[in-house]
């Protein structure tokens, strides 16, 4: 399976390490837990099967639009079927129709049963993923978000790459 995610800017990236950090201190479940290189701070768009030669095309139009603005909204969790802590995005119109882009480019040269129909546009909540368990209701009722540093109020989307969780290899895609 193939990933298609943004990368933040530097203080983005900064800022929600610092959660990271601050979770994992606390004892709670944090991304800073995975220790791999490729471990970092993204904002994921849509899965498929394989990026072939047709959606590769349309993401480098995709990497062309980059940087791109965004506003963080603040905590969000998601129970699906993981629990999830995170920082949510502003679903602008900007963010919006990039996010169509990409799923239009996937779902173009995939299988439907390959794609994640949490990333469906409609569907899709945009977040940068703070800390994940498999143990349902981790994050419910704590304190979590007096953990937490403040959200960057803005921060750019600036690196498009995708992860294959086959091989564990990261690729950067770049505009054409």
């Amino acid at each position: 399976m193939r990933t298609v995610e943004l990368l933040l800017d530097e203080a983005a990236d900064l800022a929600v390490r610092d959660a990271w950090r601050r979770l994992a201190n606390a004892g709670l479940p944090s991304q800073a837990r995975h220790r791999s290189p490729t471990n970092s701070p993204h904002l994921t768009l849509a899965t498929c099967r394989e990026l072939t030669a047709p959606i590769r095309w349309e993401l480098a139009e995709v990497a062309a639009a980059l940087p791109l603005p965004v506003r963080f909204t603040g905590v969000v969790r998601f129970e699906r079927p993981t629990s999830v802590l995170a920082w949510g995005l502003d679903l602008d119109s900007a963010l919006e129709g990039l996010h169509r882009r990409v799923w239009e480019a996937v779902a173009s040269d995939s299988p439907a049963e390959a794609l994640n129909p949490f990333h469906a546009p409609g569907r899709w909540s945009p977040h940068i993923t703070l800390g994940r368990t498999r143990r349902a209701g981790a994050f419910a009722g704590r304190r979590v978000p007096e953990l937490l540093p403040a959200p960057p109020l803005s921060a750019w989307l600036t690196t498009l790459r995708s992860y294959d969780t086959e091989t564990g290899g990261l690729e950067v895609l770049e505009p054409r």
